[in-house]
């Protein structure tokens, strides 16, 4: 119960025990403050009515901003003030926030000047990189080393773009910065067990795409095949992560991110052990949730919540991939049933750390384990062809298994496995006709041909998409539409750098003169690996 008192008579109550405690506001109450931010939480349970008050109120356009603000004080003594407030208006909640929190802004620390594209992406690195965390603060979970974060509100270190960023670090000679990155996922790893959606108590309920091994093979480029054994206590844990209860499926059809196919296979599909909304997009998903119940009432609010979480572990938060078409024929967010689709991405990726693994073993001299993880790669890779090859459609295609058949949507992940090299070559060279003809654009290819609203379909392109588009084609000969689809890319990147001097999180592949957009929040600038990517196949052209 709330207890009613001026907030000024509340406040002095406050300071009055502190000073009985003999905790003065100037000297011990510091260290109180350095001391509380151990405990690690989300911001539901860190916050509690505050956090809800503060969504609900929309007190922030952007629902990330709150979650990522950093508590100037004890986060007890925060919502001890907070139960004794007596202006709960939004004016109200607004000004206890700026007064109890650091709000962080958008803005990088850097200014535009007349730098070629390639010196700016050099000069960004610095502008993106953070120091290692030296304790918790808030939500954010401290990181033993340096880091590179995307940019924009993307504030903290995500997963799987930061194998791309490296692809730029390691051009610009960056070895240091890739292995301390590196490190960090491995300590990621071995403290949680598997490496969160980004370095945030919001995101300890899923993954990304298991990009650690390649990242891993990044730094093993300038360090040599050894890094492979080092990290390969690490690249198992992953692995266990992804088939944790592979051991369940007897009795059960699908487990956690473990499937069993029809005909006994297992593959995997995206998943989040939380069934609630996501903290830093909490009003979207109330509102997504509440209009797909309306719509279904079969449906419960958890199995939405449940969807788009695992859609952002999936990294494509959205895209028609993940969705249905409503009663009007148009692909809509509240369709959403990722968990039901087995991603022909993710399983490519599980296939490379399969292999991946399988070398670590073979460089340590233990060929008998070596042999049982390429066995698994090579099940996959034949599970991956029965049920994601699309003769029909001449492409690879994401499988529904809940409706034992194909996706009928298609997308650049239908390209991971011609980078992986799982395609045999009449498959490949169908998947370069396809995106000859569907997916090439003046700006180079574009994610889905699908225009959703969802950021992950058209009229966008995104940086990681062309890179293994482009080296997807070039592992089987196909180097002329590789070379066109980067040199457009790259003419892109240019165009809009010269009139913004900004690097951006994804653009218009489909109209050069208009901006990218879609999705839950505006297009961010930065951006680590718009940068990675530009940098690597400036190099290359």
């Amino acid at each position: 119960m709330k207890i009613e008192m001026p907030y000024k008579l509340s406040y002095l109550l406050i300071v009055l025990f502190f000073i009985s405690c003999k905790i003065g506001p100037d000297s011990e109450l510091e260290t109180e403050k350095l001391e509380e931010k151990v405990e690690i939480l989300p911001p539901v349970e860190l916050y509690g009515d505050l956090f809800y008050d503060v969504q609900n109120r929309e007190i922030f356009e952007d629902s990330k901003t709150f979650v990522d603000a950093v508590p100037q004080y004890n986060v007890g003594l925060i919502r001890q003030r907070y139960d004794m407030l007596d202006d709960t208006t939004k004016t109200g909640i607004s000004e206890f926030v700026v007064q109890h929190f650091e709000v962080p802004g958008d803005k990088l620390a850097f200014e535009a000047d007349s730098s070629s594209i390639n010196q700016h992406i050099t000069k960004l690195w610095g502008a993106l990189k953070r120091k290692k965390d030296d304790s918790i603060s808030g939500t954010l979970i401290p990181l033993p080393n340096p880091y590179i974060v995307p940019g924009g509100r993307f504030r903290e270190i995500y997963y799987w773009d930061s194998y791309f960023t490296m692809l730029g670090l390691l051009e610009d000679g960056e070895v240091e910065t890739i292995e301390n990155m590196v490190d960090n996922f491995a300590y990621l790893i071995d403290e949680y067990g598997f490496i969160p959606n980004g370095n945030r108590t919001y995101y300890l309920g899923r993954s990304q795409p298991p990009f650690f091994a390649m990242m891993v093979k990044v730094l093993a480029e300038a360090k040599g095949d050894k890094v492979l054994a080092k990290y390969l206590p690490e690249m198992e844990k992953e692995y266990d992560f992804w088939m944790n209860g592979v051991e369940n499926l007897g009795q059960e059809k699908a487990f956690r991110r473990v499937v069993k196919m029809k005909d006994g296979e297992v593959l995997n599909r995206f998943w989040d052990d939380n069934d609630t909304p996501r903290p830093e997009s909490y009003r979207e998903d109330i509102k997504t949730a509440e209009i797909a119940v309306s719509e279904n009432p079969e449906l419960s609010k958890e199995e939405i919540y449940r969807n788009l979480r695992a859609g952002a572990e999936s990294g494509w938060d959205f895209s028609s991939r993940w969705l249905s078409k409503n009663t009007e024929g148009k692909f809509d967010l509240s369709t959403i049933h990722t968990t039901a689709i087995i991603p022909v991405d993710l399983n490519s990726l599980l296939y490379n750390l399969e292999m991946s693994i399988a070398e670590a073993y073979l460089i340590n001299g233990d060929n008998e384990t070596s042999e049982e993880f390429k066995l698994k790669a090579e099940n996959r890779k034949k599970a991956i062809l029965k049920y994601c090859w699309s003769e029909a459609e001449g492409f690879f295609m994401d499988y529904n298994f809940k409706k034992s058949g194909q996706a009928e949507q298609l997308s650049l992940a239908g390209v991971y496995p011609l980078f992986f090299e799982i395609a045999n070559e009449k498959q490949a060279a169908k998947v370069r006709a396809k995106i000859n003809t569907v997916f090439l654009k003046p700006g180079g290819v574009v994610t889905t041909p699908y225009n959703t609203g969802e950021q992950w379909d058209a009229p966008n392109g995104w940086a990681p998409l062309q890179w293994l588009t482009i080296k997807g084609l070039q592992n089987y000969g196909y180097n002329q539409l590789a070379g066109e689809i980067s040199s457009r890319w790259l003419d892109l990147n240019r165009k809009v750098y010269q009139d913004t001097y900004k690097m951006l999180e994804k653009y218009n592949v489909e109209d050069l003169s208009k901006k990218s957009g879609g999705g839950e929040y505006p297009t961010q600038d930065g951006f680590g690996w718009t940068n990675g990517v530009y940098q690597k196949l400036s190099t290359e052209n």
